[in-house]
């Protein structure tokens, strides 16, 4: 089955960069492998404020303004996720603004309290972080501006973790009597459990093509089109960890790229990495070292 390609929506800007992961490359949704779907749906629904864009059989797809952003898949037989193995870390989902980010952080603290695992000022956003109700990380963020951000001379932006009052935010901010309506939010990054940052900076810099925006020791951050990053890693639960066998929690993440032209230099690039793929004609699927699967296709057919 083909990945879901979002109508035309709010998201984050773009701009030329050095790397050949394409200008205008995105994140698309992201396929989460559940135990309880009755659940899981509710959580995001209620909860996370997204609306339910379709649900056949075991599947469920959440979004906003008709734009996917979450795709539910029940196995039940599936082992649940190991916390210390490869997989996610968490879904980033990105509002267009601190008060659209408001209304469903007001739903989170009137619904789910108890899933609420912390919240940092990065300088380049406002970050709220939470444990869905099988274990999956979601994180909930705006954006600062692009001009408020600092990037240094060799591209990497300058990010941080500083305090940030949720209660203070939510005065600021919400406002229960505006109603929050229309396409605005995606998501915004996807952030991995791996094994280790050298292979991680080996698979998704020097062979996927993408831009090196943040790095330590123990964490990488990487994007296309100057954003602050599309794929975040770490080992801080997870070095040395094996490929991943089938469980539950993360299925695959999706990535949408300008073109199929886009589409078939991947492939090309992954073929000579000697990297398996499968491709539709519409979707070119492959694993990246810890068997994390990720599927790429392009926002048209030109």
């Amino acid at each position: 089955m083909s990945a879901p390609k979002p109508v035309p929506a709010w998201r984050p800007d773009s701009v030329a960069t050095a790397g050949t992961a394409p200008d205008g490359t995105r994140m698309n949704t992201v396929e989460l492998l559940v135990r309880d779907l009755d659940a899981m749906t509710a959580y995001y629904q209620d909860a996370v404020t997204l609306d339910v864009l379709d649900q056949a059989g075991a599947t469920a797809t959440l979004g906003r303004g008709g734009v996917p952003i979450m795709v539910l898949r029940q196995e039940r037989d599936l082992p649940g996720a190991d916390p210390r193995g490869a997989g996610l870390y968490h879904t980033a989902i990105v509002f267009e603004d601190e008060r659209r980010l408001a209304a469903s952080l007001a739903s989170m603290a009137e619904r789910v309290p108890q899933t609420f695992t912390g919240s940092a000022d990065h300088l380049v956003s406002e970050a709220f972080y939470f444990t869905d109700p099988e274990g999956n990380g979601v994180e909930l963020y705006r954006d600062r501006p692009r001009e408020d951000w600092t990037v240094h001379p060799d591209g990497t932006v300058a990010m941080a973790s500083e305090y940030l009052d949720p209660n203070q935010f939510l005065r600021r901010w919400h406002d229960p009597d505006v109603p929050d309506a229309g396409a605005s939010a995606a998501v915004g990054h996807v952030h991995l459990q791996v094994g280790d940052i050298a292979s991680a900076r080996r698979f998704y810099v020097d062979t996927l093509g993408f831009d090196v925006t943040a790095h330590m020791e123990s964490a990488l951050f990487v994007s296309a089109g100057g954003y602050h990053h599309h794929i975040g890693m770490n080992t801080w639960h997870s070095a040395g960890a094996a490929p991943r066998a089938a469980s539950l929690g993360l299925g695959d993440v999706r990535i949408l790229v300008p073109t199929r032209d886009d589409v078939e230099a991947l492939a090309d690039r992954l073929r000579f990495h000697d990297i398996p793929t499968a491709d539709d004609g519409d979707t070119l699927r492959f694993a990246d070292p810890w068997n994390t699967r990720l599927a790429v296709s392009p926002e048209t057919g030109d």
